[in-house]
């Protein structure tokens, strides 16, 4: 983590395999519940006014690590959430930083209208835009460690995806993508890649901690519903599998 992150940490919030036995493909019953899956550090800062910064915008940056493991033939991954609308009745983004390893980012719109699936590595930022739940798959034999930029206006909603057992897709080492059941019918997935967005300042070589103590962009957090444009054009861009 040093070679990530200079300041202390904070003692993470772990995500174990009883927390997750709901959203795999096949519940790991063969694991201890306690086994621990992956690892959420929160409300990170390096120095007392990045920390007042982030708290005046209402801004939050976190790193998680998921460790490479295969449960019952599916690539370990997170839980996955949506996000709730704004004062302004438009659902929050978010913003990650893959900072080492390999990334699968499975989005999906709360209608079960549209997938994408998104993939990044190391030095990649991407976008999850409003209206898409998210969850992160980690398909590489080393530690996915990335970090995220968001709002801390809200609480993230689990419910929907727990109750469905998962996104729509579940990633398999043997199969590959396999439809989840539970969505009753295929639904469209296409790939986006994960290109710099220099109007949101998101540009290559641009690491996410760089933007913290700047008044550029990051606005968008919380009023997303100044940038719809360039979202709606980020989400355009996609490509069909």
């Amino acid at each position: 983590m040093k070679k990530f992150w200079s300041g202390s940490l904070p003692n993470p919030s772990v995500r174990t395999a009883g927390d997750m036995e709901n959203v795999f493909a096949v519940q790991p019953s063969n694991r201890d519940p306690e086994t621990p899956l992956y690892y959420m550090y929160r409300d990170l800062y390096q120095t007392h006014g990045d920390h007042i910064w982030l708290e005046r915008h209402h801004l939050r940056y976190d790193i998680t690590i998921i460790p490479p493991a295969v449960i019952n033939g599916e690539y370990t991954k997170t839980k996955g959430h949506y996000h709730p609308k704004n004062a302004a009745g438009i659902p929050y983004p978010e913003v990650y930083e893959v900072l080492s390893g390999s990334a699968y980012y499975l989005l999906q719109k709360r209608d079960h209208t549209d997938v994408i699936l998104l993939p990044a590595h190391t030095g990649d930022t991407v976008l999850i835009p409003p209206g898409y739940g998210h969850v992160t798959i980690n398909p590489d034999r080393e530690n996915l460690i990335m970090a995220n930029l968001v709002s801390t206006d809200f609480e993230s909603e689990y419910g929907e995806i727990n109750a469905m057992h998962g996104a729509a897709y579940y990633y398999m080492k043997k199969e590959g993508w396999v439809l989840n059941p539970y969505y009753g019918k295929k639904i469209p997935m296409h790939v986006l890649l994960p290109l710099p967005l220099p109007e949101l300042g998101l540009t290559e070589g641009r690491h996410l901690y760089d933007m913290v103590g700047t008044c550029d962009t990051l606005n968008v957090m919380n009023c997303p519903e100044n940038y719809m444009d360039v979202i709606g054009k980020f989400c355009a861009d996609k490509q069909r599998l």
